[in-house]
């Protein structure tokens, strides 16, 4: 590593504001801010208990090459770094099948607001218990600690991983395609992931008049909704090609943004006294805001 965790907590210190920076692939540091960066390399692979251990800088794209020499994989969006992922805690668009991102974080070592490094989960699904903190730190955008080093699940790379499109209705082929690993629709044409055995996989396609396709589609834009699962069909009153749905997930890619209410107000109370519990001070990614997505 480049750094150990125990100089990553002395660089973090404990006064100060402090911003965290990786690839600046999901918004980067917060401007005028002193920045850090966090321990990044490979430690360990455990292929028979499915986890891999590496530092929170470490990129997504080394721990997938790295897994895939011993027939795994992680269920990480690509780009940027593991810690950054984490931290922003968008899934990825296998989160149809695989589930979301904050089921992969199993353990953590993170530093917060005191300078202090903290221990978060189990090093293995069977170990962790009591309150998952892992979770609360998905998704909240370094505010409440830094991650320094992470454990992270692991599963098998597929024998067959393919990409179909059709003109067919979404809605149905998610409720009549076994167990489809993504279904993504922008109004008009609809993709679909299966993974599985090759054969399995051709009869399912020619069941469904799927025809093959080279990949996904690109997203249509930077923006990011989140809707109920069974709202998506609303969908079919905006522009097709302006957007891109995860069908049965909820979350759309879009051109636009979509206009946004206020945070409900227990909600952000309860946020505000977690913000209180952890940084006090609010020196960690200060203005950073997870309830609105961006800088507060």
């Amino acid at each position: 590593m480049d750094c150990t965790l125990d100089e990553f907590a002395a660089r973090v210190g404990t006064s100060g504001p402090v911003s965290i920076e990786g690839m600046s692939s999901r918004g980067g540091a917060v401007d005028g801010v002193r920045t850090v960066r966090a321990p990044a390399g490979i430690v360990r692979i455990d292929a028979a208990e499915m986890v891999v251990e590496c530092g929170a800088g470490t990129p997504v794209d080394e721990v997938q090459h790295a897994l895939a020499d011993v027939g795994q994989t992680v269920s990480i969006p690509a780009g940027g770094t593991v810690g950054g992922a984490l931290a922003d805690g968008a899934s990825d668009t296998t989160r149809l099948a695989h589930g979301p991102l904050r089921d992969v974080l199993l353990q953590t070592r993170f530093v917060g607001a005191q300078g202090k490094v903290t221990k978060a989960g189990g090093p293995t699904v069977k170990n962790v218990s009591g309150f998952d903190l892992c979770r609360l730190l998905v998704g909240s955008v370094g505010t409440l600690g830094f991650l320094g080093d992470v454990i992270v699940r692991t599963r098998p790379l597929p024998r067959s991983s393919r990409w179909f499109t059709t003109q067919g209705d979404p809605f149905r082929l998610l409720s009549t395609l076994y167990r489809p690993v993504a279904i993504l629709w922008d109004g008009r044409t609809t993709w679909v992931r299966l993974d599985g055995e090759s054969g399995d996989i051709d009869g399912a396609a020619v069941a469904a008049g799927l025809v093959e396709a080279a990949g996904p589609p690109a997203r249509p834009g930077e923006h990011r909704w989140s809707l109920p699962p069974s709202a998506l069909g609303e969908l079919r009153d905006e522009i097709p090609g302006t957007f891109l749905a995860e069908i049965g997930v909820g979350v759309v890619h879009a051109v636009t943004p979509r206009s946004r209410t206020a945070p409900d107000p227990a909600v952000r109370a309860l946020h505000d006294r977690i913000k209180a519990q952890f940084d006090p001070s609010n020196r960690l990614n200060p203005r950073r805001d997870p309830l609105v997505g961006g800088v507060r």
